[in-house]
Formats: structure tokens, C-alpha cells, sequence
């Protein structure tokens, strides 16, 4: 292979592991963020919860306050029963009286169930608490495990910087530059390998000519229609003859590959 395409593959290799030092850490990142939200997520969902058992509470208050009402109006109608002198009046007072007690009966359903309401709020609320508390002290070794991670990860990506600069300076500026607008137009794949005749960047089939020469690695060559550097290299799981592929035209290419690339093809 021509020495300074085999450099531009090697430049390729090291930007696509940078590339996934980026995606590893960023992961990591997300994985911790995650955590951190869920355990405050339950540390809120516990507020929520005590805070309803508190409404729960003002309103058994208030049922309970309704029914010593009812009780007290009960007392009430009991004694004007000994001061009235028609039946009339007798009748109307114990249906009141009749009515206040059936009150009472239902404030004393309603209150047992806002209590059973209020105690199942304060158990989930101290259930949430309790895995808060445990979880918080596991997400803080989780947060030490994510930084010596990254640390690893900055620490290789220190390494691999090196070695990339130090390999762009033995590549020629002009190829150099066109590697670095390939690699920014094409979605960090500037150098891809050929396969059977067809461009593993976009996997459009090249001319049969080109793929010999290509083959033959003696020069830089360029896919005609995403324009990424192409090189070849023996693959035993793959056949060596082109795939009966019509090419179609190069204007159609460009629309099969999905890559804007609106103005002059890069040179």
C-alpha cells in the first residue's frame, strides 16, 4: 500500500477511537445523570406522598368536625322533643334527629377511609425514603466508579491525541486538509475500505478499473460519488470479484448516498 495512504488509514483508525472515547464518556455521563435523577425523583415522589397524607389528615378534620356538629345538633333536638306539644313538631324533630345520626354514621365511613388513605401515603412515603437513603449512598460510589472512568478514558485520549498528532505532521497538508474536510463532511468516515467493488462509506460500486487500481494500492483514490479516500485490504470472508452491481449514473449517486453535499465535489 502507498506509504502515505497507509498513513491516512492509520489517521482514520485513531480518529474513529477518538471519536469513540467521545461516545463512551458521554454514556457514562448520561448513565450517572440518570441515576442521579431517579434517586430524586423518589426523594420528591416522598414529599408528595407525606404531603397528601397531611391534606388527608386536614380533611378527616373536617369530616370529624361534621359529624361533633351532627351530634351536638342531635342533643339539641332531644331536648326541644320535651318542649313540643304537637305531633307535628314531635315527627319533624326525629326525622332531624333521625337524619344527623345517619350523618354521623357516614362521617365515621368516611374518616376510617381517608385514615386508611393517610397511613398507606406515609408508609410508601417512608418505603421511598428509605430506598433514597440507600441509594444515595450507593449513587455516591457510582459517582467515584464514573470519574475514574472517565479518567481512564481522558487519559488514553491523551495518548491517542498524541499519536495523531504526531502522525498528521508525516502527511502532506494538502492531503491533510482534504482528509479533515472528508472527515467533517462524512460523518468522521474520511478513509473507508472497498469490498467487492463497493465503497464501504457509501456502498455505491465503483468503476471495475478503479477497483483494480485501488486494489493494487500504489494510489490515493476517491470514490466518485461520496468522495471518501478508498483503500483495500484482503478480507477472507469476502470474494475478491467485484459484485455484479450496475453502477448507476453520478448524478443518481449522490441521491443514493443521502450526503448533502450541494456544492463542488472535494477535491
Amino acid at each position: 500500500m502507498n506509504e502515505e495512504l497507509s498513513k491516512l488509514v492509520a489517521l482514520q483508525e485513531l480518529d474513529t477511537e477518538l471519536a469513540g472515547f467521545d461516545r463512551e464518556a458521554e454514556r457514562i455521563r448520561q448513565e450517572l445523570v440518570d441515576r442521579e435523577k431517579a434517586v430524586k425523583d423518589r426523594a420528591i415522589l416522598a414529599e408528595q406522598c407525606r404531603e397528601k397524607a397531611a391534606e388527608l389528615e386536614q380533611s378527616r378534620h373536617t369530616i370529624k368536625a361534621a359529624g361533633e356538629e351532627a351530634a351536638d345538633r342531635i342533643k339539641e333536638r332531644q331536648i326541644k322533643m320535651m318542649q313540643v306539644q304537637t305531633s307535628r313538631e314531635h315527627q319533624a324533630l326525629l326525622k332531624e334527629i333521625e337524619d344527623a345520626k345517619k350523618q354521623i354514621r357516614d362521617t365515621e365511613e368516611q374518616m376510617l377511609h381517608v385514615m386508611e388513605q393517610a397511613e398507606a401515603e406515609l408508609n410508601r412515603a417512608t418505603e421511598l425514603e428509605n430506598l433514597y437513603k440507600g441509594e444515595t449512598k450507593l449513587l455516591t460510589e457510582a459517582a467515584k466508579k464514573t470519574e475514574e472512568a472517565i479518567r481512564k478514558i481522558e487519559a488514553r485520549r491523551a495518548e491517542v491525541l498524541n499519536s495523531r498528532s504526531q502522525l498528521a505532521k508525516e502527511i502532506p497538508d494538502t492531503q491533510i486538509k482534504r482528509y479533515e474536510k472528508l472527515l467533517s463532511k462524512r460523518k468522521g468516515l474520511a478513509v473507508v475500505k472497498i469490498l467487492g467493488g463497493v465503497c464501504q462509506g457509501c456502498f455505491m460500486t465503483v468503476p471495475p478499473q478503479q477497483f483494480n487500481q485501488v486494489r493494487k494500492g500504489n494510489d490515493i483514490s476517491a470514490c466518485p460519488a461520496c468522495q471518501r479516500i478508498l483503500y483495500y485490504k484482503p478480507d477472507p470472508n469476502h470474494p475478491e470479484v467485484m459484485q455484479p452491481i450496475l453502477r448507476p449514473q453520478l448524478e443518481d449517486l449522490y441521491e443514493s448516498d443521502g450526503e448533502d453535499d450541494e456544492d463542488e465535489l472535494i477535491e
